[in-house]
């Protein structure tokens, strides 16, 4: 999920930041140094929200730098697992599907799909149950649940999915318990 975290920390202004105003300066250089980096203590940063210097600047004799104490808001990303997320397969593959979820991608493995056996289909590239009632294809909204997550590097994350669980798929598949009850009487009758 996404979340708003505000951090304090002491940022060196180099001289030719000088000419910028204060606050844009440390801003500026509080971007360069967090945004997409993942953080170990709170997730995927994504951008400085804004940025305050807490007091006035400190200069060290020899320094041409000024060193502000500064309170900062990120906007970052953080994946847990068990969460659910509302998703888009972006792309189906023979060996399952990839979801956006935030500014990730996802693997839904094709054994992650649903309880029964899914195959992929060459022509129209898309996923399907041996009796074709459940399909999923390229652009699909699908509820996820997030199985593993190993974030390393902004360009090493690894997230995997799975729909198995009730709840979870494409809205198309999921039956309300009222509906079930109602098909259940149907067929009995």
């Amino acid at each position: 999920m996404y979340y708003e975290v505000t951090l304090v920390d002491r940022v060196r202004v180099p001289p030719r930041m000088f000419e910028m105003e204060r606050d844009e300066a440390i801003r500026h250089l509080l971007q360069e140094k967090y945004a997409r980096t993942i953080q170990r203590d709170f997730g995927f940063v994504i951008e400085v929200l804004s940025a305050k210097a807490l007091s006035k600047g400190i200069v060290i004799p020899g320094d041409p730098n000024i060193y502000y104490d500064v309170e900062f808001k990120l906007l970052v990303f953080s994946l847990e697992v068990n969460e659910v997320f509302k998703g888009k397969v972006s792309e189906v593959m023979e060996f399952g599907a990839f979801v956006n979820i935030g500014p990730f991608e996802g693997l839904l493995h094709v054994s992650q799909i649903g309880r029964e056996k899914f195959i992929y289909n060459k022509r129209s590239k898309s996923l399907s149950d041996p009796k074709g009632k459940l399909v999923l294809k390229k652009g699909d909204t699908v509820f996820v649940k997030c199985s593993t997550v190993s974030m390393r590097s902004s360009s090493d994350v690894k997230i995997s999915l799975t729909m198995r669980d009730d709840g979870l798929g494409k809205e198309e598949w999921l039956v309300l318990p009222k509906e079930k009850e109602e098909k259940t009487t149907k067929k009995k009758k």
